[in-house]
């Protein structure tokens, strides 16, 4: 498996570049046959870039990183991998489907982890083909923290194929969010995440959406903020989420959580508790 190491975390204009340009790629592309793995061997935490993700996520100010935020310091090695030439996929349109992230123990903001980034074999789904890009981040050669990033590339799909589903919970709100119009571009410029389906209704519109959408991994990472000022953030733990309906922005939404024991199940909902944006459980 080749390995591709950066002295420092790639530019995200050219990716967005590369990724527009791999998108477009002729449809009897043949991928190479061996993966890749992406190494960062230093990232330093820019703290002024911190203090904007907490602003925009609700995390409070505190001696460890959030933790969603090392998905951000690994979100440039997930763009190089899925628009380099031997990325199989066309790598706008895929759809993310969940994420779970393995804390082993709470990360210093002062700490300059290592990152290291790969894909995994593909796998049928009902809906299309299924992989996984897992993150890995290391403090002082330890490793501290993981994630795995599911994604669905749409096509004929399996109709036999097993969709691997966290069980919906019922859970009355916890609390009431009132999200702005211009959430998206917020975390955007927190995340580097500038999918246009996030920023405006108009650039949402062309690709199908009736206005613009909330990020997956701020809808998490605003639930793990919440559950953390309720002080049900253990240091280390497993959480894990689905995606279900597209948070559209504005919007009024429901968050409920609820433990039972060591599992503590969360989900966000709408404003009339119809439709499910996010789905959740923490093992911990």
């Amino acid at each position: 498996m080749p390995t591709r190491r950066y002295d420092d975390s790639p530019g995200l204009g050219s990716l967005y570049a590369r990724t527009v340009k791999a998108t477009l790629r002729r449809a009897d592309y043949e991928p190479n046959e061996d993966g890749l793995t992406l190494e960062l061997p230093r990232s330093a935490v820019n703290q002024d870039h911190l203090s904007t993700y907490r602003d925009v996520t609700g995390y409070a100010a505190g001696p460890a990183l959030p933790v969603t935020y090392p998905h951000v310091l690994a979100f440039p090695l997930h763009l190089d991998l899925m628009s380099d030439p031997s990325f199989p996929y066309k790598p706008m349109g895929i759809v993310h489907l969940s994420n779970t992230i393995t804390q082993h123990q709470p990360i210093p903001i002062h700490a300059e982890p290592s990152i290291r980034v790969h894909g995994t074999a593909e796998r049928p789904h009902p809906k299309g083909t299924v992989f996984d890009v897992i993150s890995e981040v290391f403090v002082d050669h330890e490793l501290v923290w993981t994630d795995l990033t599911t994604l669905l590339s749409r096509s004929s799909g399996d109709p036999n194929a097993h969709a691997d589903l966290l069980t919906d919970p019922v859970l009355g709100p916890n609390a009431w969010w009132d999200l702005r119009g211009n959430l998206g571009r917020r975390y955007a410029a927190a995340s580097g995440d500038r999918n246009p389906i996030h920023l405006f209704k108009l650039t949402a519109q062309a690709f199908g959406f009736p206005r613009q959408i909330a990020h997956g991994m701020w809808a998490k990472a605003a639930a793990l903020a919440s559950l953390e000022r309720a002080g049900e953030l253990p240091d280390a733990f497993t959480v894990r989420v689905d995606f279900r309906k597209p948070l559209l922005l504005p919007s009024r939404v429901q968050f409920g959580h609820q433990r039972s024991g060591k599992t503590l199940d969360f989900a966000l909902y709408d404003e009339a508790h119809e439709l499910t944006h996010l789905v959740g459980q923490l093992q911990g």
